[in-house]
């Protein structure tokens, strides 16, 4: 046996190698590491795939969603991970977004910024873009649609209230949630910020229709216009 050996997932016991121990003991069972070491495959001559998976994860100071904002050119970063394994795990990240994001049944009924956060999150927090988006509601405060107005930069994006109050019109909403993300992780609001919420705010009035709140999504969570009382 040579010295490469015992970092080869072959050598281990059954029970500790990851694919084998799903099998064995069912996903639950599976760290962070050795999900992803499944996605990987193979480590590198010095390291085997679960310890490659525990750097990968370290780095990220163990944060999924730290890591689901990854691009394919910082996985490869790391030795040991190619193109193919880099897409690998942003795939399975992705689908594990979308399934969080399809748990919130378009009809879902808000009645407070945490249930428009839900509703939000998965599509805005990781992005390293800004993307402004709104929910459309009914008279129950229904969900009727998702709609995405703008998409812009690092620094900010632009917002027309026009296009805001034409979609809720075209979709018969009696009211709208505004949203944006902070790539920065930032969760303050910016003067500009502010400044439009008021904007939509007073326009909203003029035709009837209530904004009830605006919220600001980052990794680090949500800021509320409504809960600090600045609607």
């Amino acid at each position: 046996m040579n010295n490469n050996q015992p970092f080869s997932i072959k050598y281990w016991a059954e029970e500790d190698r990851p694919r084998e121990k799903l099998l064995l003991k069912g996903r639950q069972n599976l760290s962070n590491a050795e999900l992803i070491a499944i996605l990987i495959g193979s480590g590198t001559k010095e390291l085997s795939a679960v310890q490659l998976s525990k750097n990968i994860l370290i780095r990220f100071d163990n944060d999924l969603n730290e890591l689901a904002r990854l691009q394919v050119a910082d996985l490869k970063k790391f030795k040991g991970i190619g193109e193919a394994k880099a897409v690998s795990v942003i795939a399975a990240l992705e689908l594990g977004r979308r399934r969080q994001i399809s748990t919130s049944s378009v009809k879902s009924r808000i009645t407070s910024s945490k249930d428009a956060y839900k509703l939000l999150a998965g599509d805005l927090r990781d992005l390293n873009h800004e993307v402004f988006k709104i929910l459309l509601l009914n008279r129950n405060n229904r969900v009727l649609r998702t709609e995405t107005i703008s998409i812009g930069g690092i620094a900010g994006t632009v917002v027309d209230p026009k296009i805001i109050f034409k979609k809720a019109l075209d979709h018969h909403a009696s009211s709208i949630i505004l949203c944006h993300n902070h790539p920065s992780g930032n969760l303050n609001p910016s003067r500009q910020d502010i400044e439009i919420t008021k904007k939509i705010v007073e326009a909203g009035k003029v035709i009837e229709i209530q904004i009830l709140d605006h919220l600001i999504i980052s990794y680090e969570g949500y800021f509320s216009f409504a809960d600090e009382a600045l609607i």
